[in-house]
This record gives C-alpha cells, structure tokens and sequence, in this order.
C-alpha cells in the first residue's frame, strides 16, 4: 500500500471512531456543528499516532482513541482560529467554516465542545486499562495546547500582526513551535506514552517534523492553489508578516525544509526499518500540494 492510500485508511478509521462518538451525542446545532469541524481533512496528527503506537507495539483498539481525541482537539483550534476575531477565514477544508454556515456563538461554542471531547476521549478506558496512562496522555495534550504550548503560539501571532517590526527567525521558530509544533510533538510521542517507552526518539523526531510542516505550509501559500487546499492563501504576504518564505527566501525555506526532514528521518535511527512509515510521514510533509 502506497503512503498516501495508508494516510486516507487511517483517516477513515478515525472518522468512523469520531462518527460513533457523535452518534451517541445529543442531537443539536452543537453536534451538527462538530460533525461539520471534523469532516475531511488528512489527519496527519491522528496518523503520526496510530503509527507511534505501532512502532511501540501498542494496540491499535487503544490508539485509536487518542488519534481521535488529537483530531478533535485540532478541530477545536481551527474552529476558533477561523473566527472574525481571530484569523477570519470563511473557507477550511473546501467547506465554508463554522461561524459562516451557522454564527459566531455557535463556532464559539462548537470549539468548545471539541476541546473537552479530546479529554474526554483520552480519559475512556478504551484507551489504556492503567489510569496513570490516561493521566499522562491528559495533562500532556493539556501542556500542549495551552498557556505554555498552541494557545500561546495563537497568542504571540495575533500580537505579531501589530508589532512594529516584524519578527526575527528565532521568533517565528519559538511561535510556530507552540502555535503548530505543540500538537504534532503530542500526536508522535503519543505511541511511546501509551507504552511507556523513553519519548526522547520520538520528541528529536517531532520537533524536526514539527518546523518542517510549518514551513512547507509557508511555501505552500506563496505556491498553493487555493482550490487544492481548500482554504484562503496568501493571506500573510498579503498582511506583510514575516514568514519562513520572507526571511530565507523560497528556495532557502525549502531547503530548511529538508534538512528538517533529514533530522526527523535520523532521529528514528533506534527503530531501524520499522520506523519507515515515520520517514515516510515526514517525507510527505514537504511534498503535499494541500
């Protein structure tokens, strides 16, 4: 099976998971609402769990939960960051987002609600019969997503859109590393967690993953075409931020990219040729159209 048809079986496991958690939901706005923020995507966090489980020998009946509770949180971050006060974006995954196709309270409130679906997805016996897991599994992806990881990234962007002078690359490296890198480090080390196994590997590896993404999606709004990615690009030339692209350059930021990709790739070097799926994963990251 090629790398891309194994990314959409994954994605369709997850989606299934997902649809059977919504379906046992109280039918409302609030539930049609997460249904629409869940919907497509290529569940690149939920994969980089499932395949961080397998490589630690994990069940994939108990990291399924996980890579689902990671997609919801995901969902909640766009939601949100897609709202008028935020980024104000009317277009996410070629679907009009949820404050356009409903209103501002109900994205508000839509958000909300996916944010505690994550941790209460993580905290279900399903995912490890031992809770001290399901306790580390929550407070990690706690860390990760706020005041010292992806709320605080989301933070250091907004007050970037005003400052007087654009930001340097190590400000744009520390704010990518919460705003995006946070979540993509939870969803890689997640398999270790499960298993108990020493994170370092997979933190050397997500860390690397992690910027490299960031700056193939910088690459990708100057280079992207919008119909693909199903969102609004060239958003942050056209607001005169600083990015990747703007301070090394297109050709630089892809080479940055590489050599990203490169570290990500050697850091799964203990695993030898069962880590492939990894490489493989960071590969893609650098090489997607969308």
């Amino acid at each position: 099976m090629s790398f891309r048809h194994l990314l959409a079986a994954r994605a369709d496991s997850v989606q299934a998971c997902l649809d059977t958690v919504l379906s046992a939901t109280t039918p409302s706005v609030i539930r049609d609402g997460m249904a629409h923020a869940l919907s497509g995507g290529k569940r690149l966090r939920a994969f980089l769990v499932l395949e961080s489980a397998a490589l630690h020998d994990v069940d994939a009946a108990h990291a399924i939960w996980p890579a689902a509770a990671i997609e919801a949180l995901h969902a909640f971050s766009l939601v949100h960051d897609d709202l008028p006060c935020m980024d104000d974006d009317a277009l996410r995954r070629g679907l009009p987002t949820v404050h356009v196709k409903w209103d501002e309270a109900t994205a508000v409130l839509v958000g909300d609600a996916l944010q505690t679906l994550a941790f209460d997805l993580l905290a279900r016996d399903d995912t490890h019969p031992d809770p001290a897991v399901r306790i580390d599994l929550i407070a990690s992806l706690a860390r990760g997503t706020g005041a010292e990881g992806m709320v605080l990234g989301q933070a250091q962007d907004i007050a970037a859109e005003t400052s007087a002078a654009p930001l340097t690359l190590d400000q744009i490296t520390a704010l990518q590393a919460n705003k995006t890198g946070a979540l993509i480090q939870w969803s890689a080390e997640a398999g270790a967690r499960l298993a108990r196994a020493d994170l370092a590997p997979m933190t050397s590896y997500a860390t690397a993953l992690g910027l490299a993404f960031q700056i193939a999606d910088d690459i990708l709004d100057v280079e992207g075409d919008a119909a693909k990615a199903g969102k609004r690009l060239r958003k942050d030339g056209d607001a005169g931020k600083a990015t990747f692209v703007s301070l090394l350059g297109l050709d630089g930021a892809k080479q940055r990219a590489a050599a990203l990709v490169d570290e990500a790739c050697d850091a799964l070097a203990p695993f030898g040729p069962r880590a492939e799926t990894l490489r493989e994963a960071a590969r893609f990251v650098i090489s997607r159209e969308m």
